[in-house]
């Protein structure tokens, strides 16, 4: 008997499952009970932030106030804190300390198991503390000392001590004890971890007391010497969680460059010449700053709490869903015939869903399973399919309009409109992906690739009938420019993906046979709690990246560090504006390497931005500037996550991947110097000067590729045609008339070459000294 094909055969799917979260190497995989209560920690943490941000009040229902639980609206601050405490809580009961082992499968309870629950005494006495605090202050019953909030004085006890012996210490031991346990304790993958509990508790304990004290007038006194002790101590437990966790899902690179900041804070006054501060910052002054709005709870986290949760909640939707699995599809059926055809379909999906996602690596990690095995099968050599896949994933994180979150953080450090933004953002984008195409095509063309088969890929004519289901991401932006907040359109988007998820069952059932069910299933009850789980798990690495990127903001805030650099800026900029320029691209970079686009940019922000402003590059430009570097850093060697990713999936050495995508992406390396000469190309000057700029940048783009390539007017170019194609893309990237004349006329020189003397394209450069 033979089997029919179903649907989904029939139409010759490839992509399945790349909607599913990536499992890393030190996440729990819990079942059960465990499962159902970390799942539905996940779950109420994103709904949280989903009814928080478009003020749902279930307390306007029953008009009963708890103090330290969320009422809504909430207080800024109480809101940011809660949102890091939950993130911290929910983090370390999902990511063990270190990576798993098959020993781990078999570790029983034993000392350290006892040490760390013993420790949990102190951890809830700071906590119960915290909460006794503000039922205190709730009751009204403290007194005022120089215009601060205090404890209340009782048994002659010293308000200072009684911070110190009943909620600091205590809180202190608890929390660098349970750090500590957590590299010594073993425990089963599927198991809780005392270690971990005792941490979360931490940090709830940690929220309570800051959620308390800040709303009474002790907010007044942070970054002064008189901040509360409480304070200090508090917030130095909070700034190791948050140290802890970002090393948990992160790694170290973070880790290790907040280090940086936190020891030059304290050594700063012994330092020479611009790093040098007039007095030194004592310990209690310092964490009683940097868990405030200039710090931790600053942009990053006030972008992460609002803009980013949202849009990994509509993200969550959209997996949820399998709509993802649909765009892959598209993107195979539409360009998999194309030479070299699963490139051009990373171009097009890793960018797209890596726009949505955030994350250079770890979008790379999601489509790349799919992209660069295909890859590999049509011809391309591993490390070249790793590293179109890494290039084509960085570049989602500069795609308007959600630029993985980037467009946000921007608008929330410089106040520019994001509307503003996402339009001045077009332009660098079709330039970079263009440029990459061109890369990606040359190369199968010089190599004779060819497309994949008819059979090989998904129908076309049947999946173009599901592009309703492009819809979620057409109202977000239709939304976004009709002038409607960011959260309301992402929250109407988000509302449309569970809407559109049905269609395709209506369909079918509507008209039998008509269209492919491509996987995607309507999504009921379920589905969205599930929807909200994943948002809440994918929501961790970010929210905790942004916390920590806030320590380092807090620390450029109170030494004004960043001033300093401005001021080198400027002594550079009397020698060469160009020097400059090239200064702040590797400070950009630097800053960069091993971090995620979100904490990269921001961090940069603050210490090369405000110099690039003094400069006089308008703060667009300058912002757009160190973006664009810190979002290549993923894929500039010698620390290159994304590459580092692709080169995982292809077997490619790491090193060599990311100097291929270094080449692949190197239109993103010249187009940010290109603003300051032409602001044009961010959609700055009329109709007239916008288009000529974009239509010469991206002919400049495809010359570029041409001369890295060696891949000219469809035939491999000397050495000497490939340096003057080169030259001329520099000219046309410049956009202005006489350089467009020039860069036409090298070009016509070099075509002319070609054609007329036909050079060979395999001689040599020639090496003075040489035969």
């Amino acid at each position: 008997m033979v089997r029919e094909p179903t649907q989904a055969e029939d139409v010759g799917l490839i992509a399945e499952g790349v909607d599913e979260e990536p499992i890393e190497g030190n996440r729990r995989l819990y079942a059960g009970w465990r499962l159902q209560a970390v799942a539905g920690f996940g779950a109420l943490y994103a709904l949280f932030h989903m009814a928080a941000l478009n003020g749902v009040s279930i307390s306007s229902y029953t008009g009963v106030t708890i103090p330290l639980l969320p009422q809504f609206p909430m207080e800024t601050w109480n809101f940011r804190i809660f949102h890091i405490a939950g993130a911290l809580s929910l983090g370390f009961l999902m990511y063990n300390a270190m990576l798993f082992s098959d020993k781990d499968d078999n570790a029983k309870s034993g000392l350290w198991d006892k040490i760390a629950y013993a420790l949990m005494l102190p951890a809830i006495l700071a906590l119960g503390v915290s909460f006794w605090f503000a039922f205190m202050i709730a009751g009204g019953d403290l007194p005022e000392m120089s215009g601060l909030t205090t404890w209340p004085a009782f048994a002659g006890t010293p308000i200072y001590n009684k911070e110190v012996w009943y909620f600091g210490l205590p809180l202190l031991v608890a929390t660098f004890g349970g750090i500590v346990l957590g590299w010594l304790e073993k425990a089963p993958r599927d198991r809780f971890r005392a270690s971990d509990i005792l941490l979360a508790i931490c940090a709830f304990a940690v929220a309570a007391y800051l959620i308390a004290i800040y709303g009474t007038a002790a907010r007044n006194s942070v970054g002064t010497p008189f901040v509360p002790i409480g304070v200090a101590f508090a917030a130095t437990a909070g700034s190791a969680l948050i140290l802890e966790l970002t090393r948990r899902v992160a790694g170290l690179a973070l880790v290790i460059i907040t280090g940086v900041f936190l020891v030059y804070t304290f050594t700063a006054h012994l330092l020479p010449g611009i790093l040098a501060v007039q007095n030194p910052y004592d310990w209690k002054r310092f964490f009683g700053f940097v868990y405030t709005d200039a710090g931790i709870l600053g942009p990053t986290t006030a972008v992460s709490s609002t803009y980013i949760i949202l849009f990994i909640i509509f993200a969550a939707f959209l997996q949820a869903s399998k709509v993802g699995d649909y765009f892959i599809n598209f993107a195979f059926a539409a360009a998999g015939r194309a030479r070299g055809g699963p490139a051009k379909v990373a171009i097009f999906a890793s960018g797209l869903m890596g726009m949505i996602n955030g994350t250079s690596a770890g979008n790379v990690v999601a489509t790349g399973s799919l992209t660069i095995p295909l890859m590999k099968k049509v011809g391309y050599k591993p490390k070249t399919a790793g590293a179109i896949e890494a290039a084509a994933s960085t570049g989602g994180q500069i795609m308007p309009p959600i630029m993985g979150a980037g467009a946000f953080i921007m608008a929330e450090i410089t106040g520019i409109p994001y509307q503003e933004i996402a339009i001045a953002a077009i332009i660098p984008a079709v330039l970079y992906f263009v440029s990459v195409y061109f890369m990606v095509d040359f190369e199968a063309a010089k190599l004779g690739m060819r497309g994949m088969r008819e059979d090989e890929l998904p129908k076309f004519a049947k999946l173009v009938r599901q592009a309703y289901l492009f819809l979620p991401i057409f109202i977000l932006i239709v939304a976004l420019f009709m002038g409607y907040s960011v959260i309301r359109a992402g929250t109407l988007a988000t509302v449309a993906a569970a809407v559109i998820s049905w269609m395709p069952i209506i369909m079918v059932r509507l008209f039998p046979n008509s269209l492919p069910e491509a996987a995607v299933s309507g999504m009921g009850p379920c589905q969205i709690w599930k929807a909200f789980e994943l948002a809440g798990v994918m929501s961790i690495q970010i929210i905790a990246v942004c916390a920590c990127a806030g320590i380092i903001v807090g620390v450029i805030s109170l030494t004004g560090v960043g001033a300093r650099f401005s001021s080198v800026l400027l002594d550079l900029a009397g020698v060469s504006q160009l020097l400059a320029l090239f200064f702040a691209m590797c400070i950009a970079i630097l800053l960069g390497m091993g971090m995620p686009t979100t904490a990269a940019y921001a961090v940069a922000a603050s210490v090369v931005a405000p110099g690039l402003v003094q400069l006089g590059i308008p703060q667009l430009t300058a912002h757009f500037f160190v973006f664009y570097f810190a979002v290549v850093s993923a894929i500039t060697p010698p620390v290159a996550l994304a590459s580092y990713a692709a080169a995982g999936i292809s077997g490619a050495n790491p090193m060599s991947t990311s100097v291929a995508s270094f080449k692949i992406g190197i239109a993103a390396f010249i187009v940010p110097f290109m603003f300051f000469y032409n602001s044009a190309l961010l959609m700055d000057g009329t109709w007239y000067e916008v288009g000529r700029a974009g239509v010469t940048a991206v002919f400049g783009v495809y010359l570029l590729s041409a001369g890295v390539q060696g891949w000219f007017w469809g035939q491999r170019s000397a050495w000497f045609v490939r340096l003057a194609v080169g030259v001329a893309a520099l000219f046309m990237i410049e956009g202005g008339l006489t350089t467009d004349v020039i860069g036409i006329a090298v070009v016509a020189a070099a075509w002319l070459t070609q054609k007329v003397f036909k050079p060979n394209p395999d001689a040599p450069i020639p090496v003075r000294g040489s035969d």
